[in-house]
């Protein structure tokens, strides 16, 4: 697919298209130098001037690469999926249900659900602290976890809140956690492409063109994992976390409105 192609497939024109590329490669920035963020960033800018639902069958492909990658190694994924499978299931379940009772993302509401989603996973990132699950607990939490998430992402293609902050109250080991959350964010971007899909809302050119983002999304994760090392990751995310607040608090009211 030319660039000319592609940018006939997005609205108004090829300045917009540039604009695209330049955030995807923002949002693979930032998942570069923290590990999360590349679905959350790039659903908060591209909802500023396309509806919720195009914004979130773009990133399907980019979403689905990275998380893959972040879910090695192969190794020790089964073990982990054995503890997590059932928010896993959950997590496709709750997204699935989401999609056939709430209809693609699309309209006023899904930009406040959006905007609420922005500002609640910002409140929890700024606040840094999780209380740890008890093991009693987690028969019931993780599945609770995965189906609020799965909800939550079939509303907003925003799938961070609350598995991530569930993840982290597991207290498993950093690599661990961060395997965990690439194997979280990739079931939860194909139940994503899925309920798109059983929408309508996941055409062919959607996912050309979502195939055409994994490029600049990669070259920003490249040179985010490079920043990581001369940047202070803690001053990253209070500015990270604080500019979601300010985007989700405009997306809320822009849906109000």
């Amino acid at each position: 697919m030319s660039v000319s192609e592609l940018a006939d497939l997005l609205p108004h024109s090829q300045p917009q298209l540039m604009l695209v590329l330049l955030i995807f490669f923002l949002a693979g920035a930032v998942k570069g130098v923290v590990g999360l963020g590349l679905p959350t960033i790039s659903m908060a800018l591209l909802s500023l001037f396309m509806t919720p639902a195009q914004a979130a069958a773009m990133l399907v492909i980019p979403s689905l690469v990275t998380n893959l990658w972040q879910a090695g190694p192969v190794e020790t994924l089964p073990g982990l999926s054995r503890s997590l499978g059932s928010m896993q299931v959950c997590i496709f379940a709750g997204t699935l249900l989401g999609a056939l009772v709430l209809g693609a993302p699309a309209g006023q509401w899904a930009s406040v659900a959006l905007g609420v989603a922005l500002v609640l996973y910002a409140c929890w990132g700024l606040a840094g602290k999780v209380r740890a699950v008890p093991p009693s607990a987690r028969g019931w939490a993780g599945p609770l976890a995965g189906f609020v998430t799965g909800w939550i992402t079939a509303a907003t293609g925003v799938f961070v809140i609350p598995a991530v902050p569930y993840l982290q109250a597991l207290a498993l080991p950093r690599d661990h956690l961060i395997q965990a959350m690439g194997m979280s964010f990739t079931v939860s971007t194909v139940a994503l492409a899925a309920g798109l899909w059983l929408n309508g809302s996941y055409p062919a050119a959607s996912a050309g063109i979502s195939l055409a983002m994994l490029v600049p999304a990669l070259l920003g994760m490249a040179a985010g994992q490079r920043l990581r090392g001369v940047l202070s990751v803690r001053a990253f995310k209070t500015v990270f976390f604080c500019s979601l607040i300010l985007l989700g608090i405009y997306q809320t009211f822009e849906g109000i409105a």
